[in-house]
């Protein structure tokens, strides 16, 4: 059986992949570039959390290690950096937004395209 958040990343991923293919508005593409980049940082700290024998992992911290099941630090630092880039594009996107609106006084993605030129 698929566990919670694999399914709960996929919805997201899937969601995000739809909206930004029918939807025209730049705001409503900002979200969705959102929503599939969150999906993908679930699907990522979900790989790096294996239960092992129905036993949770631990953190990965030595002091006091007895053994077992450690959580992967590698998909939890990926997931760092990634939040961090996303974050600077997402700002970006909006400042390009906001140009773009004072520039062209719509936020259709058809309309800019149309008035572009």
């Amino acid at each position: 059986m698929i566990a919670l958040q694999y399914l709960t990343a996929f919805i997201m991923v899937a969601l995000g992949i739809y909206a930004f293919l029918y939807k025209r508005n730049l705001i409503k593409l900002i979200l969705a570039l959102n929503l599939i980049d969150s999906g993908i940082h679930l699907l990522l700290i979900s790989e790096g959390y294996r239960m092992e024998n129905g036993i949770p992992p631990t953190a990965p911290v030595y002091t006091g290690y007895e053994g077992g099941a450690m959580v992967a630090p590698i998909p939890q630092a990926l997931v760092l950096t990634s939040i961090v880039i996303g974050v600077c594009v997402l700002s970006l996107a909006v400042a390009m937004t906001v140009n773009a609106y004072r520039h062209y006084g719509t936020l259709d993605v058809t309309k800019i395209r149309r008035l572009r030129g």
